[in-house]
């Protein structure tokens, strides 16, 4: 649920189709990219998939983690070259921010473009910037795990 909830604000692409312009409030990285969005992805999450709690963990903790899965998407687009910027704070105000660090190439909308000389190369800072922290912070968490769990 945590890695659809990371995509699911993409899906404004789908605006595109419909004449929506990238800059407006249901563009792209419009609303679907906004905190209060991810807030509100993470509680219809709770309450569709997760109306029991679970054993050992609580509510909040699972909630928090739906809406940080959610937000990440937003705060890694504003960490891009390209685009408008992101409307961290809609539907208050449609403004586009960028965070001020902007490592990572931004993507081509459209597979079609993806799979170009383009592609590689935002895959390539995808992979610096994104999933190599990603797998050493997933590495580091199970290495501390692994070791304070006690021995067979």
């Amino acid at each position: 649920m945590g890695a659809a909830c990371s995509v699911i604000p993409d899906l404004d692409v789908i605006g595109f189709r419909f004449g929506i312009p990238y800059g407006d409030f249901w563009g792209h990285r419009g609303f679907t990219h906004s905190l209060v969005f991810a807030a509100l992805l993470a509680t219809a999450v709770m309450f569709i998939g997760f109306r029991r709690v679970l054993p050992g963990l609580g509510r909040v903790p699972l909630w928090t983690y739906f809406l940080l899965a959610t937000a990440s998407h937003g705060f890694l687009d504003a960490m891009t070259n390209g685009g408008l910027g992101v409307a961290f704070f809609a539907p208050f105000d449609n403004h586009r921010y960028f965070l001020p660090w902007t490592p990572i190439r931004v993507s081509p909308i459209g597979i079609g473009r993806f799979f170009s000389d383009r592609g590689l190369a935002v895959l390539q800072s995808e992979l610096l910037w994104i999933w190599l922290p990603a797998a050493l912070l997933a590495l580091s968490i199970w290495l501390m795990r692994r070791r304070g769990a006690p021995s067979p």
